[in-house]
C-alpha cells in the first residue's frame, strides 16, 4: 500500500463525508481480521497502518510469563528483558511479525473495507437526510408495482407505497410523477426504508402550504383538516390579518390553486371553509355546503345539534353521511342533525340542550357560512 493509495482513501472519504481516522481505524480492524485468517487465528496480533506513507505493520502481542504455555501468545520474562529490562511479568510485549506478501492481502482488505465504510455513510446519510423530513412532502416516479406495492425513484433511494397507504381506485403505471407525504423512515441493514403515503390528511395540508403562498408565509392557517381519501375532504382554514380571506386565498383566481391540488388527488372533492372561534359559528361552516339554521351545543360532551332547513337535510348529511362525517371529524365535535320540521315536532324526540336559547333565534335565521367546495370539473 503506497501514498498514492492513502490519498485516495482521504479524497473518498471527504466525498463521502467519512471521516479519515474512521476509515484507517476500520482498516485496521479488517487487517487483523485478515492476518489472524491466513497466518495465525490464535495470535493476539496489531495492526498498524501508517497514516503518512501507508506502510504496514503487524504486531504479535505477548503477555510476560514466568512459565509459558503457548508461545504464540505468551513470552518468558528473560526474553522480555533481554529485549528491555523494565518488563516485568503480565507486561505485553510487541514482536512485529509481518509477512513479506501481506502487501496484497492488505491492499485487497483495504479496498472492501473503504467500499462497505462508503455505503454505510451514504446509508447514513440519506437516512438523516430522509428522517428529518418525516411528515414532509416529496415528488418521486413509480418504480414498479410487487404484490400490489408501489415503489418510487427518489434519486438517491426508493420509498414504498403499501397498498393500506394507496387512494382506492388510483392507477399508477410506471413512469408516473406523483407527491406522496413521508409517514416513517426506518433503518434497516439494507438501508434506510421510507414509508410513504397518498391517504394521510398530512398530505392534503402540504399540498396547500406548496399552492398557497398565504400559508407558506404565515398568513393564512390551517386550523384542522379531515379526509376520506378519494372522495372528499374538508379543510379549515384561518387568518389573524382581517383585510386576508383565507379562504379565497387557497382557492386562487379562479379556483386556480385548490383545482392543482384536486388534479393531483385525482379528483377528490375539496371543501374549504372558515375555521372560528365560536363552536357554533365553526360546526355551521362546516357543514357546508349546507345552510345552517340553529346550532345548540354540549361543551362538557362535546356534542352538537344542528337544525338545518328541510330542502337541505340530505346535503347537509351527505351521501351515506360523509358530509356530517367529515364534519365532525374537522370540528372535533359530535354532531346530531335534524330538519326544522322534525325539530319543531314534539314527537320527534329532538331535544335542546339549552331551549332558553331559541328565542334568539327565528326559523329564517341562517348562519352565514364562508366556505368553497371544489371538484376536478369546476
Amino acid at each position: 500500500m503506497n501514498v498514492e493509495f492513502i490519498q485516495a482513501f482521504e479524497q473518498l472519504g471527504n466525498e463521502k463525508g467519512i471521516s479519515k481516522e474512521v476509515l484507517f481505524d476500520a482498516i485496521e480492524a479488517a487487517l487483523i481480521s485478515a492476518y489472524k485468517r491466513n497466518f495465525g487465528s490464535a495470535q493476539n496480533a496489531r495492526v498498524l497502518l501508517d497514516r503518512e506513507t501507508g506502510e504496514i505493520h503487524v504486531y504479535a502481542r505477548k503477555t510476560v510469563s514466568e512459565s509459558v504455555q503457548d508461545d504464540r501468545l505468551e513470552v518468558s520474562l528473560s526474553e522480555a528483558q533481554s529485549i528491555n529490562p523494565k518488563y516485568e511479568v503480565d507486561d505485553v510485549v510487541e514482536f512485529e511479525v509481518t509477512p513479506k506478501n501481506f502487501g496484497r492481502i492488505a491492499a485487497q482488505t483495504a479496498k472492501q473495507v473503504v467500499v462497505q465504510k462508503i455505503r454505510e455513510a451514504e446509508r447514513g446519510m440519506i437516512y438523516e437526510e430522509f428522517s428529518s423530513r418525516e411528515s414532509d412532502i416529496l415528488t418521486g416516479v413509480v418504480q414498479r408495482i410487487e404484490q400490489k406495492n408501489v415503489y418510487l425513484d427518489l434519486g438517491k433511494t426508493e420509498a414504498i407505497l403499501t397498498a393500506s397507504e394507496q387512494i382506492a381506485g388510483e392507477v399508477y403505471r410506471h413512469g408516473d410523477r406523483i407527491k406522496v407525504y413521508i409517514i416513517e423512515v426506518k433503518k434497516t441493514t439494507k438501508g434506510p426504508q421510507i414509508m410513504v403515503s397518498r391517504t394521510h390528511p398530512g398530505l392534503l395540508k402540504r399540498l396547500f402550504e406548496l399552492e398557497v403562498p398565504e400559508i407558506h408565509e404565515g398568513i393564512v392557517e390551517i386550523k384542522s383538516v379531515a379526509r376520506e381519501p378519494g372522495l372528499r375532504s374538508k379543510i379549515s382554514v384561518y387568518s389573524k390579518d382581517e383585510a386576508i380571506d383565507p379562504v379565497g386565498s387557497c382557492v386562487g383566481h379562479k379556483g386556480a390553486r385548490v383545482k392543482t391540488i384536486v388534479d393531483e388527488l385525482r379528483g377528490e372533492k375539496i371543501d374549504i371553509v372558515k375555521w372560528n372561534s365560536v363552536p357554533e359559528n365553526y360546526i355551521a361552516n362546516a357543514l357546508s355546503p349546507a345552510n345552517v339554521v340553529w346550532v345548540d351545543i354540549n361543551e362538557e360532551e362535546k356534542m352538537s345539534r344542528v337544525v338545518v332547513p328541510d330542502y337541505q337535510l340530505s346535503l347537509a348529511i351527505g351521501k351515506e353521511g360523509q358530509n356530517a362525517r367529515l364534519a365532525a371529524k374537522l370540528t372535533g365535535w359530535k354532531i346530531d342533525i335534524k330538519s326544522q320540521s322534525q325539530a319543531a315536532n314534539p314527537d320527534s324526540g329532538f331535544e335542546f340542550y339549552d331551549e332558553s336559547k331559541l328565542d334568539e333565534y327565528s326559523d329564517d335565521d341562517l348562519y352565514e357560512s364562508d366556505d368553497a367546495s371544489f371538484e376536478e370539473d369546476e
